[in-house]
């Protein structure tokens, strides 16, 4: 089993069974769950998200991958592009969405956006849409900050309370 994708610091992977310890290790800490709803998740909830990524991957042809450093084999997040229902409409239901979480041991590194990169230029050479979304809680600013280095865009917001809100953003591909 080879790795999809290598980047200078990275390999990326189609999400395996052994990933399931390690995804469960990525949200346990507080900071890192702090943008996603901060709540803790159990490891049923983590078998069923690493489902859905697997899912993703079995019926669009793309979907997250368990990114590892190439020096150490070290799993420190998950990034790519998945096919995604979030079931409030506004853009985010049954399209390509982009996505990542990576260790808080690995902020600050700039690994997120060189594996986002390699899955963004990936999909955008494999299936050519011309939308991808995202959603990024307001108050999750380097989140924010790498989406628009990537070309995401603010097109709406979901949820109304200052501290609550979603901002919606799209990549659109030019012909």
């Amino acid at each position: 089993m080879d790795p999809v994708l290598r980047t200078e610091r990275l390999t990326l992977w189609h999400p395996h069974a052994r990933d399931h310890e390690e995804w469960i290790a990525l949200l346990a800490p507080e900071a890192v769950r702090r943008h996603l709803g901060g709540r803790v998740t159990s490891p049923a909830e983590e078998f069923n998200r690493l489902l859905r990524a697997a899912g993703s991957w079995a019926l669009y042809g793309y979907g997250l991958f368990a990114c590892r450093r190439r020096d150490d084999d070290a799993f420190v997040g998950i990034a790519g592009v998945f096919h995604s229902w979030r079931g409030f409409g506004q853009g985010l239901d049954d399209v390509p969405e982009a996505g990542w979480i990576f260790a808080q041991s690995s902020w600050g590194q700039g690994l997120a956006g060189e594996a986002m990169r390699a899955a963004l230029g990936w999909f955008d050479a494999t299936h050519g849409l011309p939308r991808v979304a995202c959603m990024i809680d307001e108050g999750n600013l380097p989140s924010l900050a790498l989406a628009q280095r990537l070309g995401f865009v603010r097109y709406g917001v979901q949820g109304e309370e200052a501290g609550d809100r979603l901002f919606l953003l799209e990549r659109l591909q030019r012909p």
